[in-house]
């Protein structure tokens, strides 16, 4: 089968590689119909993170069941999945308690030979602990199909930031970045109640997007300029609830200043460059929590797939360009240079 390789920085390829087997008795084997590119494969494609030379890549996809262990329950060959970006075990404690992303027998995809999402087929650990069922009939909807792929990340990782962040009926929230997990995080914003949702993006096209999402209002500067707004814009309080959905330093101080006495920020951008500094004796003067991390995103599936599949949570705009498998690539560099905000993977 064919899937994608990455070998050195900027050096992305679809090989033929071996066809996945089942190994073990909770294995299944997915035939891949989506998959996607995340800001985070772009951090090896840049050479940020090492990664060993002809490695797999990718880790948000869904497919259909090829074929099942004998000790897999919970699927058959046909049905339809969706994987979240981690897999696990579902029986641990960790799992037990909606923290699939600790689970001790979990792991990531592409990591120590096991398949990447980003190909025609993947043997998937722990399949009754790992996939979520589909509706069959969603295969047949394009549009749905997309904002499906969204809970294998995205959508679920900007839920996460919005609980994290404490986003109740009526509060002011801040959403720092303007990426598919920011956007995301303001349609969770949204979804949970919040009164006033202020998005922080340089980006018009995504700023745009994210006005379509529920944001009231945006903030384009950076900086000191962006909390002087944000502080214009809430009577010089901040906002209740901010998201920090970049990871960056800059990002993370941000967030910080636009944060009102007594309230929270939920991070989902995951720490990268020079790393982020965070003012504990700012926090601690002003009563400011700080919660998130690496998001359970199979935990949340339960709760947001009903909302996905009755069209009152619809991510699928983030995804903004399509390629075939043959053309990842393409969507590499599209992504790289900021041309894509997310690039869907159709097989």
């Amino acid at each position: 089968m064919r899937a994608t390789v990455i070998h050195a920085p900027h050096d992305i390829r679809v090989e033929e590689v071996p066809d996945p087997v089942i190994r073990r008795p909770t294995d299944a084997v997915v035939r891949v119909l989506r998959a996607c590119i995340c800001g985070s494969d772009l951090w090896p494609y840049r050479g940020e993170s090492v990664v060993e030379p002809g490695s797999r890549i990718g880790h948000e996809f869904l497919g259909v069941v090829e074929e099942t262990g004998s000790d897999v329950a919970r699927f058959a060959v046909g049905d339809l999945v969706v994987a979240p970006f981690v897999w696990a075990d579902g029986t641990c404690d960790f799992c037990h308690e909606g923290l699939p992303t600790s689970c001790p027998s979990g792991g990531d995809w592409g990591d120590g030979g096991t398949d990447g999402g980003q190909g025609e087929a993947v043997r998937v650990p722990f399949a009754d602990g790992t996939l979520a069922a589909l509706p069959a009939d969603a295969a047949s909807d394009e549009r749905l199909l997309t904002a499906l792929l969204a809970l294998s990340d995205v959508m679920g990782t900007g839920h996460h930031a919005a609980l994290g962040a404490g986003v109740r009926p009526g509060s002011t929230v801040a959403v720092v970045g303007d990426g598919a997990v920011g956007l995301c995080a303001v349609l969770a914003a949204r979804r949970l109640g919040a009164g006033r949702i202020i998005a922080l993006g340089r980006h018009q096209a995504r700023t745009d997007l994210a006005r379509t999402f529920g944001a009231t209002d945006v903030v384009a500067e950076r900086g000191e300029a962006a909390v002087e707004a944000v502080r214009e814009l809430t009577r010089g309080q901040g906002a209740h609830a901010v998201v920090e959905a970049v990871g960056t330093e800059q990002s993370m101080r941000t967030a910080l200043r636009i944060t009102r006495g007594g309230g929270a920020i939920g991070y989902v951008g995951a720490p990268h460059g020079s790393g982020t500094a965070v003012d504990l004796r700012h926090m601690f003067d002003r009563n400011i929590a700080l919660r998130g991390g690496l998001a359970p995103a199979g935990a949340y599936i339960p709760a947001l797939l009903p909302d996905v599949l009755d069209g009152t949570l619809d991510p699928s705009p983030v995804f903004d360009l399509t390629v075939s498998l043959d053309d990842v690539a393409d969507g590499y560099k599209a992504m790289d240079s900021r041309t894509a905000l997310k690039v869907l993977i159709r097989m």
